[in-house]
């Protein structure tokens, strides 16, 4: 059975601990889905110089915000790592040299969707680094030699956010901003129409985009999701809502291939 690939939008860290409406959204695909064997994630919040992949035996959780209650950073993720899964991943990426690190943990672009999904930490997870300067055909291209390990029982679990302005964000009015909400829209129409090269270049897209992509590394893990998206499967959307300026919309791809 061909695993499905996900992009997920993990937004606050709280939402780790909040068991809201997300949290609930995030336990409920992992109970739709195979089992994976291993789960390559693809964090906002691991920016590179060139690619790189974890190859740590047994990850920390790193803790990589601030100003947050006590309890979040009381969170930990003991799942092991997958030095295995790491080679696979330099091997089979071509495009370009995947360097492997042994010792870095999982950031919270992992870990905070993950204890909602995986919550007994038993599945090995290692982590793809994204170089940020790099334009989006670039991510795009990685990705689709990735395709591999989705008959490889491997998620790849790509984690971001589609509108992503944290400094539009209003923590005391989570309304969503009609801009923001415009800009979801209009990235999901072109998800649905398996748009693509639009995708792989959102300013492309109207001068809002500006706004809702005003730094990559947020909307670059998206594309990892979509290149791995095959021709005969759709896409599927769930925790679609804009909280102020961040999106929350996530997309399953492949569904059809469930447990």
């Amino acid at each position: 059975m061909r695993m499905p690939a996900l992009f997920v939008g993990h937004g606050n860290p709280m939402n780790a601990i909040e068991r809201n409406e997300f949290f609930r959204g995030w336990q409920e695909i992992a109970r739709r889905l195979p089992r994976p064997a291993a789960i390559l994630c693809v964090s906002a919040h691991w920016e590179t110089q060139g690619a790189w992949v974890t190859a740590t035996a047994q990850p920390q959780t790193i803790h990589d915000f601030y100003g947050f209650p006590k309890a979040l950073f009381d969170v930990r993720y003991p799942a092991p790592g997958a030095p295995w899964l790491a080679e696979r991943v330099a091997a089979i990426v071509t495009c370009e040299r995947v360097q492997q690190d042994p010792g870095r943990g999982l950031d919270h672009g992992a870990w905070s969707v993950l204890v909602a999904m995986y919550p007994a930490a038993d599945i090995p997870v290692v982590q793809l680094g994204m170089d940020t300067g790099r334009p989006g055909p670039h991510h795009y291209a990685i990705g689709r030699q990735l395709a591999p390990l989705r008959d490889e029982n491997v998620l790849v679990l790509a984690s971001g956010n589609l509108v992503h302005n944290l400094r539009l964000f209003s923590y005391h009015d989570p309304k969503p901003q009609p801009w923001a909400e415009r800009c979801d829209e209009a990235l999901r129409e072109c998800i649905a129409a398996r748009d693509h090269a639009a995708l792989q270049d959102p300013a492309s897209l109207g001068d809002e985009m500006q706004l809702a992509v005003p730094t990559p590394e947020h909307y670059l893990p998206l594309l990892y999701a979509l290149a791995l998206q095959r021709e005969e499967e759709g896409a599927e959307f769930f925790n679609a809502r804009v909280v102020s300026s961040i999106s929350m919309t996530s997309v399953l791809i492949g569904g059809a291939a469930q447990a």
